[in-house]
């Protein structure tokens, strides 16, 4: 009698597990067979040139405005090891108008970095950032990358807010895409313009948040934000005493600009400076014509190619409208950086990333768009909205109990670690742990100071790019962010980090 009720019992599970299998309910794996659908359609299992790694990658479009056909893209690395039980974190470059897959992922801190080949070739970085979290990078907004609008004027309208919205939309999307991922702790890095980029996305899933019950809620953790535009006037004075301090500019130069030029007033016209500060500043900036303004003590990259990159760099050009105001109106404001060990592998990246092969692979430009991939793009000529100051949000944020980190590279003279200091005493917060060195292995890899809500870190010998100089100590930055654990103010032995 129980072996035949077993068997009854038995055949009864197949045929309701026969009957959900044939409506498409579930997969083995739990998600719904149309979730697994479009991850697999943006799996990639290869690009060109690729070595062979174990983790999974996708890579693909959120749209993020149906009506305009407004649509942003990814690509997103799941973590080396035991990616379930690792967090989710967010990679955003600012620009504004600069790729993060680019400059983030391919030169910075994602898995492969392309390679000056006249085959297409990515060379493994053993300091990749996925080795401490799973890692999605977005190019953003629209026009940037192989993000785009069917609707032209979209890119007239691009500015902080609507970056910020689209973001917003795009993560919502992301996890309606990948809902294996929704319970993991959530966090946001990023550099330069993300300054403005990640406290502005992050207080929109901040606020969205008041509501647990919500369908669309994140668990939100925390960002960390490098050599970040935070306030136009302590950013601006910042780079002028540094460039001084570090004997880039003439006593007379720094005299010129002290003296005219008053960075509180940051909504200047160009009318509206006086010819003596604007003689000044244009003196300062001549100096980073021959110098790399991201990385002081780096060579610059002297190539014969005919990369779109190298054009970049020689022809930099206006982005009306974006902050800081008063520097903006220059044009080597705009230059773009070298790179770091390699100062040509900009051009490396674009020559890789503008292979049909590796696009297909990458399932990246499926509209065709008409112009070439760039790491900062051409058309984007206009900024409508860039506050002055992010202090005020960070202010709201650190009083929610966000997890707020700040470094700098202090080789940077783009938005040095002056600029930073100036900028955090302007937030006021009461120190905690004043100037304290910090380890990698026997070696001092910065200092850092804690604040009552935020903690600032500065990484020793890098420039603006962080984890292009100095890899091992980024690695060990971003997972020490993640823990919620102090770095190490002894020299360690022996160990990883």
């Amino acid at each position: 009698m129980a072996l035949w009720f077993s068997v009854i019992s038995f055949n009864i599970v197949v045929l309701v597990l026969l009957l959900l299998g044939n409506e498409g309910v579930c997969s083995s794996s739990g998600l719904e067979k149309e979730v697994v659908a479009e991850q697999e359609a943006d799996r990639v299992y290869g690009l060109p040139g690729q070595p062979v790694v174990k983790f999974k990658q996708y890579a693909g479009y959120i749209t993020v405005n149906e009506s305009h056909g407004r649509a942003l893209f990814y690509w997103f690395f799941e973590a080396t090891h035991k990616p379930e039980e690792k967090p989710l974190l967010l990679w955003l470059n600012g620009g504004p108008g600069c790729s993060s897959i680019g400059y983030g992922e391919a030169e910075e801190l994602g898995p492969f970095f392309p390679q000056n080949s006249s085959e297409p070739k990515l060379k493994l970085n053993p300091y990749s950032w996925n080795k401490a979290a799973n890692l999605l990078f977005l190019e953003s907004p629209a026009g940037v990358g192989f993000s785009y609008t069917n609707t032209s004027s979209d890119i007239k309208a691009l500015g902080d807010t609507i970056t910020a919205i689209d973001s917003h939309i795009f993560i919502t999307k992301w996890f309606q895409r990948f809902p294996q991922f929704r319970s993991h702790d959530f966090y946001i890095s990023g550099e330069s313009y993300a300054g403005h980029y990640v406290p502005q996305l992050s207080e929109l899933i901040f606020d969205n948040n008041r509501d647990p019950s919500k369908e669309d809620y994140i668990k939100f953790k925390g960002f960390m934000i490098g050599n970040a535009l935070l306030d136009d006037e302590t950013d601006q004075k910042g780079m002028v005493d540094y460039a001084w301090d570090h004997a880039v500019i003439s006593d007379g130069v720094y005299h010129n600009i002290t003296s005219n030029c008053d960075f509180r007033f940051a909504n200047l016209t160009d009318e509206g400076l006086s010819k003596e500060c604007n003689d000044a500043l244009k003196k300062y900036f001549d100096v980073y014509k021959i110098i790399d303004m991201y990385s002081l003590y780096t060579p610059m990259c002297f190539t014969n190619t005919n990369s779109t990159n190298t054009r970049e760099r020689d022809t930099p050009k206006v982005v009306k409208g974006v902050a800081p105001h008063t520097f903006s109106k220059f044009d080597m404001w705009h230059q773009i950086p070298a790179s770091g060990y390699d100062p040509c592998a900009s051009d490396y990246t674009a020559a890789y990333l503008n292979r049909p092969e590796v696009q297909e692979a990458l399932h990246a430009n499926v509209t065709k768009i008409s112009y070439r991939w760039t790491h900062c793009s051409d058309q984007i000529n206009t900024w409508q909205g860039s506050p002055q100051s992010m202090l005020p949000i960070l202010k709201k944020l650190i009083a929610g109990g966000i997890r707020v980190w700040v470094f700098s590279g202090d080789t940077d003279g783009r938005i040095p670690v002056t600029s930073t200091r100036l900028t955090l005493r302007k937030l006021g917060l009461r120190i905690v742990q004043d100037w304290t060195p910090w380890y990698t292995s026997r070696q001092v890899g910065g200092w850092t100071i804690e604040y009552d809500g935020l903690t600032f870190v500065t990484v020793r010998g890098a420039g603006h790019q962080v984890p292009t100089f100095r890899p091992k100590q980024a690695l060990q930055l971003i997972r020490h962010f993640l823990l919620n654990k102090k770095l190490p103010e002894q020299p360690i032995k022996q160990g990883p980090f």
